[in-house]
């Protein structure tokens, strides 16, 4: 029997079919010789990477600093990097816009998050890029018109996870929720960055003084929101930790000394034999600290 000739014909691109049956091949057999890379056998890799020298590795110190910070950025949270309630600056929403501008003019920020009544009722944040319409044009404008949406987040988030979630809806604010719905603090998009490339200091940035300087008599003086790590590393000295107390910055080390809010020109010895002398407050926080370094003495069996 003849074939049925007025079937449709199956037509096939012999030039393509063999090249895709190789490349379909080869690809299984790669993912059978080498399996994809445990998450932690690759981190384990870079971090023996940046502990080589420059020599054997091939790593500049600015591409070692830049993949310590990628590496380190896993374990930071949101309440390691956010700016703290005291130093939030935010206005009510029936503020006038003349009174934000001036905000904005005297703080250098771009964006400013706005409240009603309370800061604990954050509605949202106001860009400036959305106030200048309205001057150029001059057309009255109200705060309420020109909101902005923020994300709402715990400071228990990885702040690698919020830096994801803020590409991803193009939201740059981010306001720090504690467990009772109070705001703990305000995370910008600069500020996850910055835990990767370091300080970032714009136009607006005024230099400030060092958080940590050594006076000739030895004595330190030292910003209080300094963490106790960064003190630790730059300074070398130790700090015993708190019993049962979690405790991030030389402020709040010294608040846990004093069992209390401490006052302007306070003293507060502490056991390592450090003393601190409270010098600059900002309403119930404390800003700037004098650290007395005891002198140490020197081990008698070394010299042996």
């Amino acid at each position: 029997m003849k074939p049925d000739t007025s079937a449709p014909v199956s037509v096939t691109n012999t030039a393509e079919e063999p090249r895709s049956i190789w490349l379909h091949a080869w690809h299984r057999l790669i993912h059978v010789i080498s399996p994809p890379a445990d998450a932690e056998v690759l981190r384990e890799v870079v971090e023996e990477l940046i502990e080589e020298p420059l020599s054997e590795s091939g790593i500049s110190p600015a591409e070692r600093l830049l993949l310590g910070n990628i590496i380190k950025l896993r374990e930071c949270r949101v309440g390691d990097c956010m700016v703290p309630r005291a130093d939030i600056v935010a206005l009510d929403i029936d503020a006038p816009v003349k009174i934000l501008v001036d905000e904005m003019s005297a703080h250098g920020f771009s964006r400013i998050p706005i409240f009603r009544e309370t800061l604990d009722d954050v509605l949202g944040m106001v860009h400036v890029k959305d106030i200048v319409p309205c001057l150029a044009q001059q057309r009255p404008c109200v705060i309420a018109d020109i909101l902005r949406p923020v994300l709402y987040v715990a400071p228990s988030m990885a702040a690698s996870k919020l830096l994801l979630q803020m590409r991803q809806t193009r939201q740059h604010m981010a306001v720090v929720i504690d467990e009772f719905g109070g705001i703990d603090g305000l995370v910008t998009i600069e500020d996850l960055v910055e835990q990767i490339v370091g300080d970032i200091d714009d136009e607006h940035d005024a230099p400030g003084a060092p958080p940590i300087i050594t006076r000739a008599d030895g004595t330190l003086l030292a910003d209080a929101r300094l963490t106790i790590e960064a003190f630790e590393y730059q300074t070398g000295i130790h700090l015993p930790p708190m019993d049962g107390e979690d405790v991030d910055t030389l402020g709040g080390y010294v608040a846990h000394l004093s069992g209390r809010i401490p006052h302007m020109g306070e003293k507060i010895p502490s056991e390592s034999g450090l003393n601190f002398e409270v010098l600059e407050m900002d309403q119930s926080r404390v800003k700037r600290l004098r650290i007395r370094v005891p002198k140490r003495v020197p081990d008698s069996s070394a010299a042996k």
